[in-house]
């Protein structure tokens, strides 16, 4: 769509400089306190670090963004921001703290972690206070701001929903506006009522009064919530509101598209939007993978004795290597080899691969307890580490099982758009073991599909929880 950039006007805080100011000088007072909590003298290495990390914050803020305007954003949304962004700065200051001449005091541990927990609760408390303040205002009319959207469809109304569930924002909604309501206003009326009563405007004008109602300043914020087809009504609306000082944003419906982690970036000065993206790359990619490195590191320490056991078991019990290595789809679709026990007497690895059944002859005695408990898994443990796997993620199906439903299952190979993991949300939700039907098949891929839109760290751990209570045995692990 070729727009003039112009119309689409940035929100920029008023905030932002001041909290900016704020949020160092915290950093700086916090070790200050500290320093008089430990009875230590505040010397100059104390403020030396406090700068250090004052400066590093400031930087990273940049990459996360956490000056950006949270006005429709929940608090959740804004402290998670600001957490991994002073995370990062404060694990930066200790690796440089231990190749400096600074104090040994400083980066002890009591003081360093009490510096940290101090300064991540004076950010977020006075977020909280302000917030808190502006939520009291703005319920009293004070820096309330007026929108109007454009639009009657579903996606008016998702916009419309948004703004009303973000009551901190102080948003009113003057009402939506097309040209074309009086052939739709039935169905908009059923639209409206299945996202409750909290809309309360109906669709009350047409392109004309919106842009009258900008011109004369009654409208803050107007959002553009149009088919991405109608481009040529969605121009003629963006000239027609230049000569108002409304901000502009124009809302596309990428729910037309089933993408993965939908983000937009900049393709040399062109805005653009990744809709089968790339969800573990960036920051995420590299949390995903300190994830794997300390939780697979922990994992290996404790159960590398009950590793020995069993590749002792296994070797003592039949004939054939006690590990096995099969070719499975890893990242991107490339080929990796993924390690298990062996748990047949037969080591099948082709494009003819037959996947396990009940009551399989090919299956070791000692294999079917290590696959009914999946201790077959534990050496993946080691793919881990090499990074070719996660803890996390859609399980690594056969090559031939990959090819087979490529084919005639929806969306199959994105799945393979992050590392295949050892658990993962659909094992704990009991989709694991023997796809014998396409359902089956389909089911597991959907709730991979879900895993990777909505992934986190917090996420993950719940899924390594859930493993660890209900994962490993299952009814249709054979």
């Amino acid at each position: 769509m070729s727009t003039n950039q112009g119309l689409i006007k940035p929100y920029a805080s008023q905030l932002a400089f001041v909290s900016r100011c704020l949020d160092s000088a915290l950093i700086v007072l916090a070790i200050v306190i500290v320093g008089w909590f430990n009875n230590q003298a505040v010397t100059s290495d104390f403020l030396m670090a406090g700068l250090l990390g004052g400066l590093l914050h400031q930087i990273l803020a940049d990459f996360t963004d956490i000056y950006r305007s949270y006005r429709t954003e929940s608090l959740w949304a804004e402290a998670k921001q600001v957490a991994l962004c002073w995370t990062m700065g404060f694990v930066i200051i200790c690796l440089l703290g231990q190749f400096s001449p600074v104090e040994a005091t400083l980066f002890s541990w009591p003081m360093v972690a009490q510096w940290f927990i101090a300064v991540l609760s004076m950010l977020l408390v006075w977020r909280v206070v302000v917030r808190s303040a502006m939520r009291r205002l703005r319920s009293m009319g004070y820096n309330s701001r007026s929108a109007a959207i454009v639009g009657t469809g579903s996606l008016a109304l998702q916009v419309a929903s948004r703004l009303k569930s973000a009551h901190w924002a102080g948003y009113k909604i003057h009402g939506f506006f097309d040209d074309r309501r009086k052939s739709r206003e039935l169905d908009f009326d059923c639209r409206r009522a299945a996202y409750g009563s909290s809309i309360e405007c109906d669709a009350i004008g047409t392109i004309n009064e919106l842009v009258e109602k900008a011109i004369s300043g009654e409208l803050d914020s107007i959002y553009i919530a149009l088919p991405m087809r109608a481009e040529k009504r969605i121009q003629d609306i963006l000239a027609r509101l230049s000569n108002s000082t409304a901000t502009v944003y124009v809302v596309p419906d990428l729910n037309v598209f089933e993408h993965l982690h939908a983000r937009s970036f900049n393709l040399n000065g062109l805005p653009a939007y990744g809709l089968i993206g790339e969800p573990m790359r960036g920051l995420n990619g590299w949390l995903k993978r300190l994830e794997d490195i300390v939780i697979a590191s922990i994992i290996l320490t404790m159960i590398s004795p009950l590793m020995l056991f069993i590749a002792a078991l296994v070797k003592l019990t039949s004939p054939g290597p006690a590990i096995f290595k099969q070719q499975r789809y890893g990242l991107d679709g490339k080929s990796i080899k993924v390690w298990k026990f062996r748990t047949m007497k037969v080591m099948e690895n082709g494009s003819d691969f037959k996947q396990a059944t009940k009551g399989d002859n090919r299956i070791t005695r000692v294999g079917a307890f290590l696959r009914k408990t999946s201790l077959d898994e534990l050496p993946q443990f080691i793919n881990v580490l090499q990074g070719s796997m996660s803890i996390v993620g859609p399980r690594p199906h056969a090559i031939a099982h990959n090819e087979e439903y490529r084919g005639i299952v929806k969306n199959y190979m994105r799945r393979h758009k992050i590392k295949p993991g050892i658990t993962g949300w659909a094992q704990v939700n009991g989709w694991r073991g023997e796809t014998d039907t396409l359902e089956k098949m389909e089911k597991r891929v959907e709730h991979d599909l879900h895993y990777i839109h909505h992934w986190s760290v917090w996420w993950d751990i719940k899924i390594i929880i859930k493993t660890i209570f209900k994962g490993f045995i299952g009814k249709n692990a054979y």
